[in-house]
């Protein structure tokens, strides 16, 4: 189903309501190809949205922490907005002190992108298109990028994000939703969280990864077991804002996440191809934004579990690679499955 969300600039941008006989209700905008809103029962049969946002396009144009978007070209952090390419050096738009983050000024998350709607028996898709221009926000090449979001009956939401290019270039995708399993009524701090990741990618001051990744395993960063998201966050500076090296399973998808509310009884589990996951505590909220409803979102009232690669890889050679040649394809899933234990 497709609504009417408003203008930017002289763009009509829409609404998109993708629903299953399950219950479950994703509301998605072709601004930013954000994910407005997810609709899901909890363990009284009572259905509430678990994703920070806001009501209207207003809010995404004026003042969002990146609440539901796709970012990109490159999401995370590149150190201070350079790096080298095939001996030339590129320096990209900086926004986050000396470096780049999540694709610069106007990444991905705030352009419109086309779109086209999907249906058969089992479940109902979106498709997003957008073609990122050679040069915009310092990146060389022309990228095709395409974002599928299909949402099936067994209450599966799958994410296929794609994308081709006409000159090598870095490519690091990811959605950023903010997680609340309590309808953010309260904080975060009272889930529990399970990674199936054994080490990190250790950063600095400025979340820029050193290089080294030290293992979990007796820290203050390991949730191999689930623990409370508060148990422990006091002993890490700042607060959880981590990229988490996912361990390599049987099959094309990897379990990378496990998130569960004992407060309303709902689960989140998260599987994805991609070799890491972004674990963001919420660390930067403050209150100052009202979102939904006109509801503060105060310190930890959302949680976001990015699947992506590593932050900083161009300049990080001993990282997975994320520099896109032309011919071949970038292609990455995540599927985000929902559930309530009673």
């Amino acid at each position: 189903m497709k609504s009417h969300f408003g203008f930017t600039g002289n763009k009509k941008v829409f609404l998109y309501t993708l629903a299953n006989g399950a219950g479950t209700t994703v509301k998605i905008t072709n601004y930013g190809a954000i994910i407005t809103s997810i609709l899901v029962p909890d363990k009284n049969g009572k259905t509430g949205d678990i994703v920070l946002g806001y009501d209207s396009l207003a809010g995404y144009v004026a003042n969002s922490p990146y609440f539901g978007a796709i970012v990109g070209r490159y999401a995370n952090r590149i150190a201070k907005g350079l790096f080298t390419l095939d001996g030339k050096q590129y320096k990209l738009a900086v926004n986050n002190g000396n470096n780049s983050l999540h694709g610069g000024i106007r990444g991905f998350d705030k352009v419109v992108w086309d779109a086209r709607e999907i249906k058969d028996t089992s479940a109902v898709s979106l498709e997003l298109t957008y073609l990122s221009k050679d040069g915009e926000e310092g990146y060389p090449g022309n990228l095709k990028v395409k974002v599928t979001y299909t949402l099936d009956n067994a209450n599966d939401l799958t994410m296929v994000i794609e994308a081709e290019t006409d000159k090598p270039t870095p490519v690091n995708l990811a959605n950023h939703s903010y997680f609340n399993l309590s309808e953010a009524d309260t904080d975060i701090l009272g889930h529990q969280l399970t990674l199936f990741a054994s080490q990190f990618t250790q950063v600095n001051d400025e979340l820029i990864p050193t290089g080294k990744q030290p293992e979990v395993k007796g820290t203050p960063m390991d949730f191999i077991q689930p623990h409370l998201i508060g148990e422990r966050i006091g002993s890490v500076k700042g607060g959880y804002d981590h990229n988490y090296v996912l361990v390599k399973q049987e099959g094309p998808l990897a379990l990378a996440a496990r998130l569960y509310d004992p407060r309303s009884g709902r689960q989140l589990e998260i599987s994805t191809t991609q070799p890491g996951v972004q674990f963001y505590s919420g660390n930067f909220l403050d209150g100052t934004i009202h979102g939904k409803g006109g509801k503060a979102y105060n310190k930890h009232y959302g949680l976001c579990l990015e699947t992506q690669h590593f932050p900083d890889s161009p300049n990080q050679h001993a990282f997975p690679n994320t520099i896109l040649k032309p011919g071949d394809k970038f292609s990455e899933t995540t599927v985000y499955r929902f559930s309530v234990e009673k």
